[in-house]
């Protein structure tokens, strides 16, 4: 039988492995993204765990809350990132500079 602690330690694994992608690789935006996109599942779950545990619904349909604002996230991203590689065909961080204002 899972227990609460199971989906927990799996969940902060799940953060720490998003984490060490955002530090360990500074230079591809798209695994910037997924990086970030794994941290806020980790966190989803946590949310569902606490919610199961608890017996109530409010944590699991604040899930769907930022789950539309997750994916809104990553679609606006990308198309940040396909207009990106259009004008200037890299999409690395080092090479984006040029932006600043």
């Amino acid at each position: 039988m899972l227990t609460l602690s199971h989906f927990l330690v799996l969940g902060a694994i799940l953060f720490s492995v998003g984490v060490v992608g955002i530090f360990l690789n500074r230079k591809n935006l798209i695994v910037l993204l997924m990086s970030i996109e794994l941290m806020l599942l980790a966190v989803n779950m946590n949310f569902v765990a606490f919610s199961h545990y608890m017996q109530d619904l409010a944590g699991q349909l604040f899930v769907f809350f930022i789950l539309t604002v997750a994916a809104a996230e990553s679609a606006i991203g990308l198309a940040i990132l396909v207009v990106l590689f259009r004008n200037l065909r890299t999409i690395h961080v080092d090479d984006l500079d040029s932006l600043k204002g």
